[in-house]
C-alpha cells in the first residue's frame, strides 16, 4: 500500500511498482512527497509507470541486440563474445527488464559459470570466467552510455573478477610436436600450427596474415595486441611452407590462410581441439603454441633480447619466464672455457701448490 511517512527531517514515499519492487524515496517537504506519490500511483493505474525510468522499459534482449550491432565486427566477437552473449541471454531471459537485474544476480551468474562444465567436461578456469564477466560488464557500461539504464548493476558492489593463476607455463616437447602435426586432418590447420611454431605469432595475427606483409625474409605486423609494429624473421622451413601455400592457392586471395572462396579463417578452434584429442595432448591451448616457439627458441640457443623483439613484449621481464630453459644450452657452451687456465697451473699432469710454483720460478 502506497504511503507517505516522516523520516527524521524529511518525508518518505513508500510503494511497490508494477514489478513488485519496493520503492522508497525521500523529499524535504510533505507536499512534494504527496504530489510525487500521487503522480506515480496514477501512472501505475493508467499502465504508464514504465515511462518513468528507462531501466523499466528496456529489456536485456534489446541491449544485447544493440551491443551485437555495434561490436559484431570486432575480431574477438566471433571467437568469444557471441558465445558470452548467447549464454547470458539464455540465463537471464531476453525479456527481462534491465531494472530487474541486480548485483546479486550478477554474482550468482559468475558462480554459475564457475561451476558449469565446459563442453569437454572440465571446469572453467578463473581466467575464462573473468573474460565472460568482463564482457557482461562492458555491455552494461555501454547501456549507461547509451542511456538505456541510469546505473550499471556492477557498480553496486565489489568487483566480481576471480583471482587468476598467472603462473601457467605449458609448451610442447619434440615428441608432442610430432604427434600434433601428424594428427592434423586438414592442411590449413597444420599450416597455421607450423607458422605459429616458427614465429610465435598470436592467433589473430596469423589468421589475418596477408601476402603483402611477407617480404624480404620478414613478416611485418602492424596490427598487434600492444599496438606496436614488429618484424619477424622467416627461417628456411617457414619460407618453404609459404611457397607451397602460394602454389596451392594460386594467389586467389590476399590472405595467406583462406577458405575455398578466398576468405580468411575466422577461427580454427573446432579443428584445433579435434587435433589435440587425436594426438592425446591434454591441458593445452592455442596460445601455448606461442610458448612452445619461445621455449624451443631459447633451448636452441636463441637470445632473450632477440626473443623479446620477435614476441613483441614491452619489457624484458615478460620474456624472462623462458630464461631457465637456457640452462642446458649454457652447460654445453661453458665447455668453450676449457684450457683457459690449464697451461700454467699444471706440470706433467700434476697440480702444483702456489708456493712450489713460486720456488720453481725463482730457481729459473
Amino acid at each position: 500500500m502506497a504511503k507517505v511517512r516522516k523520516r527524521g527531517n524529511s518525508w518518505q514515499i513508500d510503494y511497490f511498482d508494477p514489478n513488485g519492487k519496493r520503492v522508497r524515496q525521500s523529499f524535504k517537504k510533505r507536499k512534494e512527497a504527496e504530489a510525487e506519490l500521487g503522480k506515480r500511483v496514477s501512472l501505475i493505474a493508467e499502465g504508464r509507470y514504465l515511462d518513468v525510468k528507462k531501466d523499466y522499459r528496456t529489456t536485456l534482449g534489446e541491449l544485447l541486440d544493440k551491443y551485437t550491432e555495434n561490436y559484431q565486427h570486432q575480431a574477438s566477437f566471433r571467437e568469444n563474445k557471441q558465445y558470452f552473449i548467447n549464454r547470458s541471454r539464455a540465463y537471464f531471459g531476453e525479456d527481462t527488464r534491465l531494472s530487474n537485474i541486480r548485483y546479486m544476480d550478477l554474482e550468482t551468474y559468475r558462480n554459475y559459470l564457475k561451476q558449469k562444465p565446459t563442453w569437454w567436461g572440465g571446469l572453467r578456469s578463473n581466467a575464462a570466467v573473468n573474460r565472460e564477466i568482463s564482457c557482461l560488464h562492458h555491455i552494461f557500461t555501454k547501456a549507461v552510455e547509451w542511456e538505456m539504464i541510469e546505473r550499471s548493476p556492477f557498480d553496486r558492489g565489489n568487483p566480481l573478477w576471480l583471482k587468476e593463476n598467472n603462473t601457467r607455463f605449458r609448451y610442447l616437447d619434440q615428441d608432442e610436436i610430432n604427434r600434433l602435426l601428424e594428427a592434423c586432418d586438414r592442411q590449413y590447420t597444420k599450416d597455421v600450427i607450423v607458422t605459429v611454431l616458427h614465429t610465435g605469432m598470436r592467433r589473430q595475427e596469423v589468421l589475418g596474415l596477408k601476402w603483402d606483409q611477407i617480404r624480404g625474409g620478414f613478416i611485418y605486423l602492424s596490427k598487434t595486441k600492444t599496438d606496436e609494429a614488429r618484424q619477424i624473421p622467416i627461417d628456411q622451413d617457414l619460407g618453404e611452407l609459404f611457397k607451397r601455400i602460394r602454389q596451392r592457392n594460386h594467389l586467389k586471395s590476399e590472405y595467406v590462410f583462406c577458405d575455398k572462396e578466398g576468405k580468411p579463417f575466422r577461427s580454427i578452434r573446432t579443428s584445433f581441439t579435434r587435433v589435440l584429442r587425436k594426438a592425446y595432448i591434454e591441458d593445452f591451448k592455442f596460445h601455448d603454441l606461442r610458448h612452445t616457439f619461445a621455449s624451443h627458441f631459447i633451448m636452441r640457443g636463441g637470445k632473450l633480447k632477440t626473443l623479446k623483439k620477435i614476441l613483441g613484449h614491452k619489457t624484458l621481464q615478460m620474456t624472462m619466464r623462458y630464461a631457465h630453459l637456457s640452462n642446458e644450452f649454457a652447460k654445453e657452451e661453458i665447455e668453450c672455457m676449457n684450457g683457459l687456465t690449464g697451461s700454467e697451473c699444471h706440470k706433467g699432469g700434476t697440480f702444483l701448490e702456489p708456493s712450489l710454483q713460486v720456488a720453481n720460478i725463482s730457481s729459473k
